[in-house]
């Protein structure tokens, strides 16, 4: 049976020089992240005093295995420095990562694309249609303590639980929708349950993923494309399904068609590597803490909640107006194909602008400075929004849209990988889980409160609109107070300096643990 303390690492080279930390992290929550930076400075002491004779005795046993026995040299005993390495077989398990939630994102807009349509077809109205969206949201904090535990033994448990999710739920839609004429909408309300299940499993583990297999050089740039999939999959959806479902009877085959690309996509998920054979980084090795402890840490860390607070309403208010777009445009005379489009305008270019500012994020690590640019431009864009779709001309949402988009998608990713630095040595999952949960749970609450505000005469939703807006601006001065009244020592990038700590020159070295894991990778494949 696998113990509380053994949970938290992912292979003997995780649990090196790690019990010592989780004993003494037991003492006292007070006290537990300086007591486990006093273990890593002695840890540091005793590396630079082995560290030649170590060196020489991993390449001594890295030459007799003849080079088949990866992480070989970085053995728990004897004192021997472990080696840390980047491998070229990550990018296998971040591309499945990334499938998965672009797959997993058009499961959840599926419908709401084509409401009017679905309601016809399943013989109920648009408000009846929109909790398929809903319930997909709730879903994902129902499943959040399990994600958190299964997130806890690794990245792959996580995986492969979405892509068993996504392949049961998508193809239980299907069938309650087989029939061209009618379909049963309790049968496919459960389907879609399923697959709002899969959602917190791929989207709470990039940072989880990024943090075993990266360096502190590319965590951001990898968290940021396997996040940002997420919002990708709902910009497909909602630029391919108007063009498959022009009439109510083509709903049935639209979701064949998206059973089947869950179905290719979500297979690969269950032959990715589970770990890497040798650390990435010094902080892969820190032993987390426990479940228990670290949601009593949190508890008490003020940052904690200045971040998760706006994030989590920022992602409600995107989550919201992804799903309701169309509705909110329609009735102003827009067509389906321009609400898909203002949609994808929303995704495309926030990916591009996070395409960008990721790598720069990465290499100066300005986590504070790129939220105080983009939480007030978010702010702005809810309130200009409001009377953009009574212009009754294209350009204005659309620009809308995409200053939205590109502020929305740049803070993502700095925000989640953020926690995890201002937390450390908390685990990734448990605040990334939570920072999405709270974004899911306020999107399914959005969607409902916006229902209801909804004009019943003529379908006008200014008044959704207004809500958002006061939503969005009523976040904005809480990142922004982020190391103000004294406390901007507690802004230290802690994770990266778990590294500095460990004598590892990340900036200088990535090129060569790049090389030596093609090295290790060639030898795998002759």
């Amino acid at each position: 049976m696998t113990t509380e303390k053994e949970s938290t690492s992912n292979g003997d080279w995780e649990k090196a020089g790690g019990n010592t930390t989780a004993a003494t992290a037991k003492r006292g929550n007070s006290d537990e992240i300086i007591q486990i930076e006093m273990h890593e400075r002695q840890q540091q002491q005793q590396q630079e005093t082995t560290a030649p004779r170590s060196h020489v005795t991993a390449m001594h046993n890295n030459r007799g295995s003849g080079g088949g026995g990866e992480g070989e040299e970085a053995g728990a005993g004897g004192g021997a420095a472990i080696q840390y390495k980047v491998y070229k077989r990550r990018w296998f398990g971040l591309v499945q990562l990334t499938l998965l939630n672009i797959i997993v994102s058009w499961d959840w807009l599926t419908f709401s694309p084509v409401a009017n349509y679905a309601a016809e077809y399943f013989h109920t109205t648009e408000t009846t249609v929109n909790w398929l969206s809903t319930a997909f949201l709730f879903a994902f904090t129902f499943i959040s303590p399990v994600v958190i535990y299964v997130l806890h033994l690794g990245p792959k448990h996580s995986i492969v639980t979405a892509a068993s999710l996504i392949l049961i739920g998508n193809w239980i839609r299907y069938a309650g929708c087989h029939s061209s004429s009618s379909g049963k909408f309790g049968v496919v309300m459960f389907g879609q349950i399923l697959t709002g299940l899969a959602q917190p499993f791929v989207l709470a583990a990039p940072s989880r993923y990024s943090d075993l297999w990266f360096t502190n050089k590319g965590r951001v740039a990898a968290t940021a494309l396997s996040s940002l999939a997420n919002p990708f999959g709902a910009a497909i959806g909602q630029l391919v399904i108007p063009f498959w479902v022009s009439k109510p009877s083509e709903v049935s085959r639209m979701v064949l068609y998206v059973s089947i690309i869950s179905t290719i996509s979500s297979i690969p998920a269950f032959f990715i590597p589970a770990r890497p054979p040798t650390p990435s980084s010094a902080s892969s090795t820190t032993a987390k803490l426990s479940l228990k402890h670290s949601a009593s840490l949190l508890f008490k860390h003020a940052e904690f909640y200045l971040l998760f607070i706006p994030f989590a309403i920022y992602v409600g208010l995107f989550n919201s107006i992804s799903s309701l777009l169309n509705q909110i445009l329609l009735p102003h005379g827009y067509t389906e194909e321009e609400a898909g489009i203002a949609g994808a305008i929303l995704i495309v270019v926030g990916l591009v602008t996070s395409a960008i500012t990721s790598p720069l994020i990465d290499k100066f690590k300005s986590y504070l400075l790129a939220i105080r640019i983009a939480v007030p431009l978010i702010g702005f864009s809810y309130l200009v929004f409001i009377w953009m779709p009574e212009t009754k001309t294209i350009a204005g949402p659309y620009i809308v849209m995409a200053l939205l988009g590109a502020a929305s998608f740049s803070l993502v990713p700095v925000v989640v990988e953020y926690l995890v630095e201002l937390t450390h040595p908390v685990s990734p999952e448990v605040t990334s889980t939570l920072a999405w949960s709270g974004g899911q749970v306020l999107g399914g609450i959005f969607i409902i409160i916006s229902g209801e505000l909804k004009d019943d005469r003529d379908g006008d939703m200014k008044k959704a609109l207004i809500f958002s807006a006061v939503m969005a601006i009523v976040a904005v001065p809480l990142p922004l107070a982020l190391g103000l009244f004294g406390r901007k020592e507690m802004l230290e990038l802690r994770r990266v300096r778990s590294d500095e700590l460990e004598g590892v020159r990340v900036g200088s070295s990535d090129v060569e643990r790049e090389e030596e894991g093609r090295v290790e990778d060639k030898k795998e494949e002759s």
